[in-house]
């Protein structure tokens, strides 16, 4: 299965071949759906071949990474294997959780402190850090947001190997999930960083993200809660448009 959503993660729309069907399951030859994982949600979209549309409702992993499984709506009927079909995503939806998630990787990088858990949304996510009782201040995290923000800074995906990641294991900022690893390299997201300048963040992340800072456009950090000993729950939503 061709991911065409790790070439090109502004690609709305693809061509595709129905290779199997499962009920509510469709698997395609390529596809521009993103599958639940990393925190970041399933994309959702339409299926329309001829003689027939379908909604998306989710988006999930197959038996490998390197597999993404649609899953229509309920009561949907499935279009036969074989046709050819055109897959668009709901953009608008994709693009938020793109936004949403390059600003929990700038959150990352200002805040010091092991990643416990956290979660993509299209309008608010969080993460939670192994941080103490006020290390971290709501005001001064969503300045700092903004400022890196409206720098504009370059956003790249790349590889690392296997080895590599073993051997820079403070590049890995979760405490409980760990990038999967044993196809000899791992997907990684760089924001910032050019020639001598340093980077920003650097992490193994396979989600989509937008290519430029400067393209999220004003975020708040809108709540701060206590989760644990040393587990703050740090919330950050994007601004609505002025």
């Amino acid at each position: 299965m061709r991911l065409l959503f790790r070439e090109d993660p502004y690609l709305k729309t693809c061509a595709a071949m129905v290779t199997a069907v499962d009920a509510r399951r469709v698997w395609l030859d390529q596809t521009v759906f993103y599958p639940h994982g990393g925190g970041q949600p399933g994309d959702t979209g339409t299926l329309r071949w001829d003689g027939g549309t379908a909604r998306v409702a989710d988006t999930v992993k197959g038996d490998s990474h390197e597999i993404s499984v649609i899953v229509l709506v309920e009561g949907a009927a499935p279009p036969p294997v074989g046709a050819p079909l055109t897959a668009t995503l709901d953009w608008d939806r994709r693009h938020r959780l793109m936004r949403m998630h390059t600003t929990l990787h700038l959150l990352c990088s200002l805040v010091d402190g092991a990643v416990t858990g956290g979660q993509v949304g299209p309008d608010k996510s969080r993460l939670d850090f192994n941080i103490p009782s006020g290390a971290v201040d709501k005001a001064d995290l969503t300045e700092r947001l903004n400022r890196l923000v409206a720098e504009d800074h370059p956003v790249a995906a790349g590889t690392i190997t296997d080895e590599d990641l073993v051997a820079n294991p403070d590049l890995v900022r979760t405490m409980s999930v760990r990038p999967p690893s044993g196809a000899g390299s791992v997907r990684t997201i760089r924001i910032g960083g050019s020639g001598t300048a340093p980077y920003v963040d650097y992490q193994p992340c396979g989600g989509t993200h937008v290519a430029r800072t400067g393209e999220i456009g004003r975020v708040s950090v809108t709540k701060i809660e206590n989760k644990g000993k040393q587990n703050r729950r740090v919330v950050v939503a994007l601004d609505p448009p002025a």
